[in-house]
């Protein structure tokens, strides 16, 4: 039985699976992970690569699962480059990474290494059609999965959790969940047609904008706090100044450009902390 839905032979086989490789929200996990490793200053190239490849493989279970929900369970979608089995058998296959790569963490670090790992997965291959229906997981499920691999990241080379690195996961799941509430407020109107209980259906539009920002103001405000208190580097003040500006200008945007500025805003907002935590360039004179 074939894999592919369109087309015949290896090439399209290859290129229906790639087609569910979505570069816009596969990186930033992945750059969670290498921000993790980062934090832990002393870096293992190899236990970061399996690390940053459990990470990949249990994003792109996500992607598949809920586009086989979507076009073979919800009939939400018009097309999908996928058969049913072609589904199955992606999902085997991504499954299995995430399997091998936790046998490989276990052996090269330790068992709490796994458990940091497992969780990602599990909220991946659930999030459709059981955690998305929920206002709270459809919000934190991809927030979560940030959280977990920076945490994963730092751990999967100190051997241990420090202050530094939780707080990022925790700035990183409330400013994600706050990005997550206008990204799903762009289906507003079909999720209530079907009953989908995203924060914009059960407490309406308005007030899911007035959540989403506030979650993304109490990060901001988060990472100021904790860099006067010398958790954070100081110059991290500057990557919330950076997501502040760009949060500005999409509060007056609807809600599919708001989410495309926010997005590309905490690409900024990641790469300013890299910045803020590696160079550290005021460390000396604040």
């Amino acid at each position: 039985m074939a894999l592919a839905r369109h087309g015949t032979g290896i090439g399209a086989t290859l290129r229906a699976y790639a087609s569910q490789v979505h570069p816009v929200f596969m990186t930033p996990p992945l750059a969670a992970s290498l921000f993790g490793a980062v934090l832990a200053r002393a870096v293992d190239p190899g236990v970061a690569a399996v690390h940053v490849a459990a990470i990949f493989a249990a994003v792109y279970t996500a992607h598949l699962k809920d586009g086989y929900v979507d076009f073979y369970v919800r009939d939400e979608d018009e097309d999908h480059p996928l058969t049913a089995r072609g589904c199955r058998a992606g999902l085997a296959a991504s499954t299995a990474t995430v399997a091998v790569c936790c046998v490989l963490l276990f052996a090269l670090v330790d068992a709490v290494a796994v458990a940091l790992v497992l969780p990602t997965w599990l909220i991946a291959y659930h999030h459709a059609p059981q955690l998305d229906t929920n206002p709270v997981t459809a919000t934190t499920g991809y927030p979560a999965g940030i959280a977990l691999a920076i945490l994963g990241g730092f751990y999967v080379q100190a051997g241990a959790l420090a202050a530094v690195p939780v707080g990022f996961a925790a700035v990183f799941l409330v400013l994600l969940s706050g990005v997550k509430v206008i990204d799903d407020a762009q289906d507003y109107v079909y999720d209530r047609s079907i009953r989908k209980r995203t924060v914009a259906v059960s407490v309406g539009p308005a007030r899911a904008h007035a959540v989403a920002y506030g979650l993304m103001l109490t990060a901001l405000f988060a990472v100021v706090a904790l860099a006067v208190g010398r958790v954070f580097p100081p110059t991290t003040v500057l990557a919330a100044l950076a997501f502040a500006a760009v949060a500005a200008v999409a509060r007056r945007a609807d809600p599919e450009i708001a989410t495309m500025l926010l997005v590309r805003g905490s690409y900024v907002f990641l790469a300013v902390l890299v910045a803020a935590v590696w160079f550290e360039p005021l460390a000396g004179v604040v």
